[in-house]
């Protein structure tokens, strides 16, 4: 809604000399026009300034409704940009329509509503609506695919398709292919497996399906490291499974002893390259839990989600590896070495469950996909993988040294950043108070795409604020400039928060502790 028709709104339906305050009725307004959607999310307001002038009111008496609005979560304001309606507001839907005719004792309603935990897990969603450019976190460099060598590998085994590669998978998936990551996921992760214990599946989020739905009943808990993956939050939960946050330090997930005190059924943790902010879980810790697993019957859930792309040394050992009492699930994913689009991702399980899950599998998911797994297969077994997954590391570590690179040139040294070890992605710490979740959206409407930190906790009481930037699928020479680009909105909302807590500065920016 432009701002000459905004103010005309106001003019036409204010009250002046009215029982009810100015400001309430602006408030009211405005809010009512959001919940309506003739405000949608996105929409940038005018300036208090601007607005009070066009309606005749003191900036005092717009400046106390825009207050309200932002306190509530209608507005969000990204300083130097302006101010927005909130993403974070449900969309009113308007009414289906009528149908001819309805079934016996279905009214309208329960047509159109969603279940209470459809509700929930639409209404929380986190997914984005851009999966490529600066900053996506945790995607790949697609373009950088070796697609010829994919394509005469797909060509060939067409060539040669007989009925075996297009029906149905078989439980566990393509055997070749189960056989070659075995040897793989031996020599690069240390996972002790054989061909047998791998489960093919379309990704994580199936592989989390699956294990909620055969070895957790619901209301079942899960441990969930706080701040952590969403996706995995959000499909346990889905499934039944009530997920209890558990906070992380310098040494990985740390249960306190409330938490020792009852144990879940499930241990949902990302050792090797902690997610989102990127640490690695200690041998103590790994030993602690792998051993509380043991004594009471808990299933541990390794998610080894970017692990193949660790810049310095050879990557960190599973947890898995270390399990003598067979209670790790250890999950992988081909979206991150490969490309998203593939949709392949595994489970290794102990020889006990594996033929459970396969049966599982195929009951509940009629899996396919045996073409792309024989090409896979291949593609492993004639070293061209292996070679990929060399030359990403090589690109990836360059881009994240860009990056920082770029963030110490505006912010200075000191500026807290997550650790460089590894990964498709950095965390720009950010200090106590600043908005990360305006500064994302107000970096939408320049073109880019950043994740606020907060949004990754269970609880916004104890979040911690930062900007997740993804570096791997942005090329070498986009990265400075990008972020030259993204400091026009950082820095005016670090100059507030400046401001408010007279926080100290850093050259370029203010101070913050990781």
């Amino acid at each position: 809604m432009k701002a000459i028709i905004l103010s005309e709104c106001l003019l036409q339906r204010l009250e002046r000399g009215g029982a009810v305050p100015l400001s309430r009725q602006i408030y009211d307004i405005l809010r009512e026009l959001i919940l309506a959607g003739d405000l949608p999310a996105g929409a940038k307001l005018p300036a208090t300034r601007a607005l009070a002038g066009d309606t005749g009111l003191s900036r005092n008496t717009v400046l106390h409704a825009y207050d309200q609005l932002l306190a509530e979560g209608y507005l969000v304001s990204a300083f130097g940009s302006g101010t927005f309606v909130s993403d974070t507001v449900p969309a009113v839907q308007a009414p289906p329509p009528e149908p001819a005719a309805e079934g016996p004792g279905r009214s309208l309603q329960q047509l159109a509503l969603l279940s209470r935990r459809g509700s929930k897990l639409v209404r929380e969603a986190s997914v984005s609506d851009r999966q490529w450019g600066a900053f996506v976190a945790g995607v790949p460099d697609v373009s950088l695919f070796p697609r010829a060598v994919w394509n005469r590998l797909l060509s060939r085994r067409w060539r040669q398709a007989g009925p075996e590669l297009l029906t149905y998978a078989p439980g566990a998936g393509y055997r070749p292919l189960r056989r070659a990551l075995a040897e793989h996921l031996r020599l690069s992760r240390s996972v002790r497996c054989e061909p047998e214990q791998i489960v093919l599946t379309t990704g994580i989020h199936q592989s989390l399906s699956l294990l909620a739905r055969l070895l957790g009943e619901h209301g079942d808990a899960a441990w969930m490291e706080d701040p952590g993956y969403w996706g995995a939050r959000s499909t346990l939960a889905a499934c039944g499974i009530t997920t209890i946050p558990v906070p992380v330090d310098d040494e990985g997930m740390a249960p306190g002893a409330r938490h020792m005190q009852e144990p879940p059924r499930f241990i949902f943790v990302s050792p090797s390259h902690q997610y989102p902010l990127g640490m690695v879980m200690s041998l103590a810790r790994r030993r602690m839990l792998l051993e509380y697993a043991h004594q009471r019957n808990v299933w541990i859930v390794e998610d080894d989600y970017d692990s193949e792309f660790r810049f310095a040394g050879r990557p960190i050992a599973s947890l898995q590896g270390l399990d003598q009492h067979d209670r790790v699930l250890y999950l992988g994913t081909f979206s991150k070495t490969l490309f998203p689009g593939i949709r392949l991702g595994y489970m290794v399980l102990p020889r006990r469950l594996a033929g459970h899950f396969a049966t599982g599998l195929s009951e509940l998911y009629r899996e396919g996909r045996l073409m792309d797994q024989a090409v896979l297969a291949d593609f492993i077994e004639e070293g061209h993988y292996a070679s990929h997954i060399r030359r990403m590391k090589q690109r990836y570590a360059a881009r994240q040294t860009l990056l920082r690179d770029a963030i110490t040139a505006h912010f200075g040294a000191g500026w807290p950043i997550s650790t460089h070890e590894a990964g498709l992605h950095l965390v720009m710490h950010l200090p106590d108070g600043t908005d990360d979740l305006g500064i994302s959206i107000a970096a939408r409407t320049l073109g880019l795409v950043v994740r606020p930190l907060s949004r990754y906790y269970a609880s916004e009481h104890a979040c911690r604020r930062g900007l997740l930037l993804g570096y791997a699928c942005v090329p070498e020479e986009a990265i400075a400039p990008a972020f030259a680009q993204l400091v026009q909105v950082i820095t005016p909302a670090l100059e507030h928060v400046q401001r408010t807590q007279e926080l100290p500065i850093y050259r370029g920016g203010v101070g913050a502790e990781a």
